[in-house]
């Protein structure tokens, strides 16, 4: 009688603890790192960067907010949501369809971990690195642009040398676009219940009614989320752009880049921190309505 006894008290009083205000204090101390990285390396850069829009002579000043007005901005930022959201609907359909194939292979599969793997890795691989791959692949010189030429002739930089301007960046940005739809998007997809499709089956549906009633309405917020998460991907992404295109500023990173290199002194820098809100205002619509969508989405996969 007297063991169970002891268990019980121990239980108890590990639950005590586990609920003491102390104990939530000590779990809370793990938290002071994370917070001083976060504010020394993302809150306090982006303040001063905002700040830097509001000051001119060492005084605050609203007169640099008509930049974010001016035609060649707004033209950057019409450029950058289009390019954005082009890389961000293909990379969510190419990835949305892989991520239903891979549900239907084994868990511990050879090729489901090899994908998993692959994705985890390209999802990050960008940059100047990426933009070199594709130099050396696609490029004016690269090796396939050059095996094309000399064995079946055809030049694919007849009209240009499209790799280098605006459209070239659709695909180098859907090489880590569709993996990062993988990573997002599964997730959801293994949570489909395999008992759901038995209801609809057993109350006489067929496999498009349980696409069209259940399967498509659960996933809906988990597949927009994913694609608000590309396009925040896309629209903030600047080091891949910068490598291919030496030349112009069509995107809101590389005008931020020219303003901030610039030879005409401070004033271009206050341009900088202009055009900086406005992508943090961007980006924060954009990652609210992320956040909405996978609230939505946990509801269901809790």
């Amino acid at each position: 009688m007297l063991g169970p006894v002891r268990r019980a008290t121990r239980g108890a009083q590990a639950s005590t603890f586990l609920h003491h205000p102390m104990r939530k204090a000590v779990a809370a101390l793990g938290l002071i790192p994370f917070t001083a990285y976060v504010c020394l390396f993302l809150v306090v850069p982006t303040l001063i960067a905002i700040g830097s829009g509001f000051t001119a002579e060492g005084g605050f000043t609203l007169a640099n907010i008509p930049v974010l007005f001016a035609p060649e901005t707004l033209s950057a930022f019409w450029a950058s949501i289009w390019l954005s959201a082009v890389t961000a609907v293909v990379g969510a359909v190419v990835g949305g369809i892989l991520c239903w194939a891979l549900a239907a292979l084994p868990e511990e599969g050879p090729l489901r971990r090899l994908v998993d793997s692959a994705s985890s890795v390209l999802a990050q691989f960008g940059g100047v690195m990426l933009a070199f791959a594709f130099i050396a692949t696609i490029g004016g010189q690269g090796l396939i642009t050059v095996l094309l030429r000399e064995r079946l002739g055809t030049d694919i930089y007849a009209e240009g040398v499209w790799l280098y301007e605006l459209p070239g960046l659709i695909l180098p940005y859907l090489y880590f676009q569709v993996p990062l739809m993988v990573i997002t998007f599964l997730p959801a997809v293994l949570a489909l219940r395999p008992g759901w499709a038995e209801a609809v089956a057993t109350l006489g549906g067929r496999g498009g009614s349980y696409w069209l009633r259940v399967g498509a309405p659960i996933l809906t917020p988990a597949f927009l989320g994913s694609l608000l998460l590309l396009f925040a991907n896309a629209f903030s992404s600047y080091a891949t752009a910068a490598a291919l295109i030496s030349q112009g500023s069509q995107i809101v990173p590389l005008k931020i880049r020219a303003a901030l290199i610039g030879e005409t002194g401070a004033s271009l820098a206050s341009n900088a921190g202009v055009l900086a809100l406005g992508m943090i205002v961007v980006m924060t619509a954009v990652m609210f309505g992320y956040g909405r969508l996978m609230a939505r989405t946990a509801r269901w996969q809790g």
